[in-house]
């Protein structure tokens, strides 16, 4: 059982044996909010049509795809990092971290890990990054949207709970009405203060 590959790709598919799990995450860049994981292990009985990165489709089609993805694949999980365990350890250590905590909430273990990107999280099975992966395997388009809208319903619930910021709209990166709210009301818990941005808003403050 392989991974479904679009277009090229660096690593040899057709070797691949056993389950594979397309791993990817959400959220690198914003100023708010954690980092979120996800790992997906497709069925080949129940293929899911329209797989691809998740920001190249519509929000409409990621939520369909969401949930064609919960509803088939042999197996899915989200991991995340929070924005304490951003600002201890970095960004790309809590990605990574985020990946590792989603391969190991899977339910079903996979024999394969393919994680998209340039660098590997520590997971207990075999694993290969693959860069613009989200585009070439499918797998890692499931993992992309898992990913990117579980933290987009997240950061609809913050937006509630820190109403004025603008994070529905904005997913809390670094846009003009983000930074203008963040001058009018201040940095929160749930701002990144590791990030350039933040850091130059708490001294101000301070």
């Amino acid at each position: 059982m392989g991974a479904k590959v679009v277009g090229q790709t660096e690593v040899d598919i057709t070797r691949l044996t056993g389950l594979v799990a397309g791993v990817d995450e959400a959220g690198r860049g914003p100023l708010a909010g954690p980092v979120i994981a996800a790992a997906v292990i497709l069925n080949p009985a129940r293929p899911i049509d329209g797989l691809m990165d998740s920001k190249a489709i519509s929000e409409t089609r990621r939520d369909s795809l969401f949930e064609q993805i919960k509803q088939n694949a042999l197996a899915w999980a989200v991991g995340r990092a929070e924005v304490n365990e951003i600002d201890q350890i970095n960004i790309l250590q809590a990605s990574l971290l985020a990946m590792k905590r989603a391969v190991e909430a899977l339910a079903t273990r996979p024999g394969t890990v393919l994680v998209d990107g340039n660098q590997l999280p520590q997971v207990d099975c075999p694993a290969q990054a693959i860069i613009k992966g989200d585009s070439k395997v499918q797998e890692i388009s499931a993992a992309s949207i898992i990913a990117k809208v579980t933290r987009d319903q997240e950061m609809y619930a913050l937006d509630k709970e820190y109403p004025g910021y603008g994070l529905a709209k904005h997913k809390g990166y670094p846009t003009k009405l983000h930074m203008q709210a963040l001058q009018e009301l201040g940095v929160t818990e749930i701002h990144r203060c590791s990030y350039g941005p933040i850091k130059k808003l708490l001294v101000l403050e301070n």
